[in-house]
């Protein structure tokens, strides 16, 4: 089932149990009893409620967004950071030079067609990649540079070794879910206080205050579905792509 089929029957679901629960109250209320007058208390509560659970959302939203964003920028910076490593290995004899692009291009290569699966699949980076970044590393550190214009370019390429592994670290941090689990049973919990709240307004079953409650849960399935799906910046359907290795490697077949 598509994620965006699981969100529609998700926000239709919450508006059939709001306007179901409504309905089923007004029938067992009765006409006979006045629910026109809400005690002031109960709606001072209620917009309470209301603006506690909305900065909570907001804070969820921003923090999801951030660490998705935080996430894009680390994947960027990694495969420039190897962009600029196969770049400067112009200065090296064409033999070490053709290896250490190799090199290069099989880990972005794997990265891209095998460890980003592997990635959404288990949470985590792969060992595989680890061994072929140590390779290219290797490769730099123990060869004696041979010329002055190799001195120079040595300490530039090791830092951009260094700064792909840095980016691949914290990739391989924000892989999975980020939103701890007790987080989570606040938005679920405040969720269904806030909308059962609104039962405590005595709305009535009119068209308009049906309508008016079933959008507002539908906004709130909405806003915990967004939260859900930017938890995860590399599986789920609002997704960190591998475009920036596409982009910066196009002799390469990569997924796109």
């Amino acid at each position: 089932m598509s994620e965006w089929v699981a969100l529609a029957i998700a926000m239709a679901a919450a508006c059939a149990v709001v306007v179901a629960v409504v309905v089923l109250r007004h029938r067992r209320i009765g006409a006979g009893k006045n629910v026109d007058e809400t005690p002031d208390v109960i709606e001072y509560i209620t917009m309470m409620i209301g603006v506690v659970y909305a900065i909570v959302l907001g804070l969820a939203i921003a923090g999801v967004w951030e660490a998705r964003g935080a996430a894009q920028d680390d994947l960027f910076r990694e495969a420039q950071s190897l962009r600029e490593v196969s770049d400067r290995a112009v200065v090296y004899p064409a033999e070490f030079r053709d290896q250490l692009r190799a090199d290069v291009d099989g880990y972005v290569t794997f990265v891209v067609n095998t460890e980003w699966d592997y990635m959404a699949k288990h949470g985590e980076i792969s060992e595989q990649g680890d061994r072929l970044l140590d390779k290219i590393q290797n490769e730099v550190a123990t060869r004696a540079p041979a010329s002055d214009l190799e001195s120079q370019a040595y300490q530039p390429i090791m830092d951009r070794i260094s700064q792909t592994s840095d980016a691949r670290h914290q990739r391989g941090q924000a892989a999975g879910p980020t939103m701890p689990g007790v987080v989570w049973f606040g938005l679920i919990a405040g969720a269904v206080i806030t909308v059962g709240m609104l039962f405590a307004l005595q709305i009535r079953r009119t068209p308009r205050e049906l309508i008016l409650a079933g959008c507002f849960s539908a906004l709130i399935a909405f806003l915990l579905f967004m939260i859900w799906d930017f938890d995860d910046p590399f599986s789920r359907s609002v997704s960190v792509t591998t475009q920036p290795f596409v982009d910066l490697f196009p002799s390469l077949n990569l997924k796109s």
